[in-house]
């Protein structure tokens, strides 16, 4: 939590802790009808002293007011008196505070303040604040959440304070119950017009992966995606997600793919790395058409260099086995005569490598008519080719029949990328 300086804050207390003292019996009973409900009623023993302390504290003369306002705190009986006493007390020590003095001495009279009955209620909320930001200062997190729920209470309004609150809690270890006030503050922001900043995302992002809260982490990255689908964010988010080291879901290299697929579709590949990844994976699946097709996307967008090394000799070991491999016409007849739907799903993954949705997603019902594969494999490459041929609501259903996380998982990203297409 930024720290608030001195002398802001001084300036914040001193703002509304000046008190005005009931006059004189003799000087008030012109106005005595007009003032009467306003004032305070003070003994001589508190009125006097609290007059010269006053004095002294709007000259900022510290020596003079010191031994004045205990004099106050010593005599003061009554809860006029007492409110009295506190606020100089606070003068007095703001003053302190902003001549290069700790704040510590604030705390005593913003407690007696807050629990005033004298005290106006949006005194007491700026009170509450005040002291939150104390305890935030000396790291009591517990502190600080207790005063700022105070402040919220008595009317407090600062558009920040929730976000205290949540960093309070986070920092604190109660990672899901700042994630919570969080999502609530999100909603209602977006529910009234306002589009939260995306360092709110990236934040509830990286706390609740820290506390290996993978279900609250994928939630927050769908909420963010859904707020900002732009092509790097899908990116970054998909990488994060399950294409890096140490990332938030274990996949393996089939899964893996089924996730460059959805980038590629998305226009979303990034780099050099991207394309040759993708590309070497589904050459190792025995995908050569897929293999070259991501290749030569590559290298047309300029993302892969012409004279990568690695790429030309990928690429031409993918043409060698397409040339190897033959026309599929013929596989694909015996897949439709097959017992079992095993040759029906790889020669549907091999027309989806190829660009021909049709034939891939007629293929991938056989297989799954027949039966005797993976169905969770199936029919996420099914709703991958339905979704490429631009058939929403069949992609959708296809990947709604996927089961078992983390294929799921995987599904589930591509039911969002229908819905927040990466953009621009």
């Amino acid at each position: 939590m930024k720290m608030l300086s001195n002398a802001v804050m001084a300036a914040l207390l001193a703002g509304g802790a000046t008190v005005a003292l009931a006059q004189p019996a003799l000087a008030q009973k012109k106005d005595e009808k007009k003032d009467q409900g306003a004032q305070l009623k003070l003994s001589n023993e508190v009125r006097g002293p609290a007059a010269q302390a006053q004095t002294a504290l709007a000259a900022k003369d510290v020596n003079t007011a010191t031994p004045l306002v205990a004099q106050v705190e010593a005599a003061a009986k009554s809860d006029d008196e007492k409110y009295i006493a506190a606020a100089l007390r606070l003068n007095l020590e703001a003053i302190k505070m902003d001549s290069g003095g700790g704040s510590a001495g604030l705390s005593a009279p913003l407690d007696a303040l807050i629990a005033s009955p004298r005290t106006p209620q949006a005194d007491k909320a700026r009170y509450a604040y005040q002291r939150g930001v104390i305890a935030a200062n000396a790291k009591d997190a517990a502190g600080a959440t207790r005063f700022f729920e105070q402040a919220q209470q008595f009317g407090y309004n600062d558009p920040n304070l929730p976000l205290q609150l949540v960093k309070l809690k986070m920092d604190s270890g109660d990672v899901a119950g700042g994630s919570a006030a969080l999502a609530k503050m999100v909603d209602q922001q977006v529910a009234a017009g306002t589009k939260p900043s995306e360092d709110i995302y990236k934040y509830a992002i990286a706390k609740n992966n820290q506390s290996k809260n993978n279900t609250e982490t994928v939630a927050w990255i769908r909420r963010y995606l859904a707020a900002y689908p732009t092509r790097k964010n899908w990116r970054d988010m998909v990488v994060f997600w399950g294409l890096q080291p140490q990332s938030v879901a274990t996949l393996d290299k089939n899964q893996k793919v089924d996730l460059y697929r959805l980038l590629r579709a998305g226009k979303a590949l990034a780099d050099q790395y991207d394309y040759e990844i993708y590309a070497q994976w589904t050459f190792d699946q025995g995908l050569p058409w897929e293999s070259k097709a991501v290749l030569t996307e590559g290298k047309a967008s300029g993302k892969i260099p012409a004279d990568s090394a690695n790429a030309t000799s990928l690429l031409a070991a993918a043409n060698k086995s397409i040339s190897n491999e033959g026309s599929m016409t013929a596989v694909e007849a015996r897949a439709q005569k097959a017992a079992d739907g095993k040759l029906a799903a790889s020669t549907a993954d091999a027309y989806l490598g190829t660009g021909d949705y049709a034939k891939s997603v007629a293929l991938y019902r056989t297989a799954l008519q027949k039966g005797g594969v993976d169905a969770n494999t199936v029919n996420t490459r099914l709703g991958i080719a339905l979704a490429n041929s631009g058939d929403t609501a069949g992609a959708k259903t296809a990947f709604q029949a996927v089961q078992g996380s983390p294929r799921s998982d995987v599904a589930a990203w591509w039911i969002d990328y229908l819905d927040h297409p990466p953009q621009a």
